[in-house]
């Protein structure tokens, strides 16, 4: 074993021990750790058995194994992107809806606080 594998092992280890403790604080939401959690798998098998890689280059017909990881990771980069950019999205129209309620109840609080008779009651 190389080097190199024994990096990629030892990296692959520290990244599912990193996720199994965010999961344990709750600092990390599940559906991120399972895509985290395949990734982490996906590095240790080819870190285990580096002949995977070199026959998935071949299938591709790619020259240079480490060009399809790059590849792949880059695609991977551009999925989480966009998951995210969506999930940004559903956020900034939750806060506005969330803002708009906030004001119509202040409005509302607002004007049972004010006496609506015309009554001048400083007489009293």
């Amino acid at each position: 074993m190389t080097s190199a594998n024994v990096l990629g092992l030892a990296a692959a280890i520290i990244v599912v021990v990193t996720l199994f403790e965010m999961l344990r604080r709750h600092r990390l939401r599940e559906k991120y750790a399972l895509i985290w959690f395949v990734l982490a798998m996906g590095s240790l098998a080819i870190a285990a058995f580096p002949a995977i890689l070199f026959g998935l280059s071949d299938l591709l017909n790619v020259q240079v194994p480490s060009n399809l990881i790059f590849f792949i990771a880059s695609l991977l980069l551009l999925a989480m992107s966009l998951q995210h950019s969506f999930e940004i999205g559903k956020l900034e129209e939750r806060t506005r809806t969330l803002a708009e309620e906030v004001a119509l109840l202040r409005l509302n609080a607002d004007a049972t606080e004010r006496p609506t008779d015309p009554i001048d009651r400083s007489a009293e």
